[in-house]
């Protein structure tokens, strides 16, 4: 039986992460959090003991560790900004890292997190469940089949609308975030990058507070890209702004049908960390890049690649 710690546990994505480990089998003995609406836990792990400081956090792990009851995993669900220095610590106690996408908001944090990976003997493994829902994996054995000189037409749309809650919070300062493109992207360019390869040409045409879109050019597939929080880019306009987020891909004009299917991918994540089949530091390394070279792109306005709504890219 695995032992887990868990830091964010008030966090919305905390809940899979709680049940992914119930289900694969582990027990969650600590969690943090520096909100105490944390509930949640009643539902699979009452006895975990609780933090709301840090500080308080570390020393009951870092006594687990010298009693010779290491943790086996730290589970990571903190505001992005914070993940290179909670993967940091998870290793420096002698456990594991299981961290919520994206990793790092940088490539250099890659690179350091790689390196102190190798130094402890730890192992840093992040969530990346697009790889395992079966209409992407369908999608990638179909670009593998086709000829190699095959060049697919992608767009991309990802329309989540948000309240003004947002832009006060973390997640709304783009020195925590990472911005749009990473704080609701990052895992559709992993999935891009995944399936079509490397990238070639990265254009920003569009990049405020609310939205980003651009052009993505990877070794096989052109992206048109967008990505919102703004409900008057929903493809019916603001009236259904309370409808389920917008979300789309199509390949080469056929619509690649993926809006369910994600109950359970954390719970695959977690069983394949488990075979040591994880998700670690080299399968992110492509996705950081993309959204940070994103992050700090000269705008260039509107051309012929720009898509502003879903509904303008079926005329």
């Amino acid at each position: 039986m695995k032992t887990y710690a868990l830091i964010g546990v008030g966090g919305y994505i905390a809940c899979r992460h709680l049940q992914a480990i119930k289900e694969t089998g582990g027990v969650l003995v600590a969690a943090l959090d520096k909100s105490d609406s944390v509930g949640i836990i009643d539902s699979y792990f009452p006895e975990a003991d609780f933090f709301t400081e840090f500080e308080r956090f570390d020393r009951h792990l870092e006594k687990m560790r010298r009693k010779g009851e290491a943790i086996d995993y730290v589970t990571i669900c903190s505001p992005n900004y914070l993940h290179d220095a909670h993967v940091r610590f998870a290793l420096r106690i002698g456990a594991s890292a299981i961290c919520e996408k994206p990793l790092v908001l940088n490539p250099w944090n890659v690179s350091a997190l790689s390196e102190i990976e190798a130094e402890t003997g730890g192992s840093i493994y992040t969530i990346l469940q697009l790889r395992l829902h079966p209409a992407i994996l369908a999608l990638k054995e179909r670009v593998e089949k086709s000829p190699p000189d095959k060049i697919f037409e992608i767009d991309l749309a990802y329309i989540t609308p948000r309240g003004r809650w947002y832009h006060v919070s973390w997640k709304g300062d783009e020195s925590k975030s990472g911005g749009i493109a990473t704080n609701i992207g990052v895992h559709f360019f992993d999935m891009l990058a995944w399936i079509f390869g490397e990238p070639k040409k990265n254009e920003v045409h569009v990049y405020e507070a609310t939205k980003a879109a651009g052009f993505l050019e990877l070794e096989r597939g052109r992206v048109r890209w967008l990505l919102s929080i703004d409900k008057n880019d929903l493809p019916a306009g603001p009236a259904t702004a309370e409808a389920a987020p917008y979300r789309s891909i199509s390949v080469d004009g056929e619509e690649i049908e993926f809006s369910g299917g994600f109950a359970d991918l954390h719970t695959e994540s977690y069983r394949r960390i488990l075979a040591g089949d994880g998700f670690g530091t080299e399968d992110v390394m492509t996705s950081v890049e993309i959204v940070s070279a994103i992050r700090n792109a000269k705008v260039t306005g509107l051309n012929s690649n720009y898509r502003l709504r879903p509904a303008d890219s079926k005329k």
